[in-house]
């Protein structure tokens, strides 16, 4: 496997970890932080808009995923590093969002 393949995975990763808060904000009905909001990454984003951004981040970890190289969830590796990228994505959203919902460490 070529090392740019394992740069897809974690990118992937992160771009999955990334959609579930806001599909999950938005199919909810809840407004939530967008790059779309005003100021960027501050303010908040509509219900729908989030839903939309959300579906984009997953289109974007499939492609990264199952469109560069052979992602195989048997293979230990490629998904090891997978999960590091959503990993990481994660505990910094955690870190970001937790300034706004009390739950900063």
């Amino acid at each position: 496997m070529r090392w740019y393949h394992y740069v897809s995975y974690f990118c992937g990763g992160a771009f999955l970890a990334n959609a579930v808060p806001h599909f999950v904000s938005g199919i909810t009905g809840h407004p939530f932080q967008s790059p779309f909001a005003n100021p960027s990454g501050v303010g908040l984003s509509s219900a729908t808009v989030n839903v939309l951004w959300g579906s984009f981040n997953l289109a974007v970890a499939y492609w990264l995923l199952y469109r560069v190289g052979k992602f195989e969830l048997r293979r230990t590796v490629p998904v090891l590093v997978t999960g590091l990228g959503a990993l990481l994505m994660a505990v910094m959203s955690a870190h970001v969002f937790g300034r706004f919902y009390g739950g900063n460490f």
